[in-house]
């Protein structure tokens, strides 16, 4: 499992999914933003509560959910 201190999953906020801190900031918002050409610098001036790590955290923790998949066993 990823281990983050930044990345936070309540039910109760933004339908479960994972976000920057507990905050209304989701990871996918970061990784759509930084996918659309966005800097960092554009980022944290946007959103002047966040921080350089919890960019950083929310693609590492992006990258981790990519390689992380189930799939079925091949048989021979």
């Amino acid at each position: 499992m990823h281990n983050s201190d930044r990345i936070t999953h309540n039910p109760l906020q933004m339908g479960g999914r994972p976000c920057i801190r507990g905050m209304r900031v989701t990871v996918g918002l970061i990784v759509g933003l930084l996918a659309a050409g966005r800097t960092h610098e554009e980022i944290l001036k946007a959103y002047p509560y966040l921080e350089a790590e919890d960019l950083t955290q929310a693609l590492a923790y992006a990258a981790w959910r990519l390689e992380e998949r189930e799939l079925p066993l091949a048989s021979a």
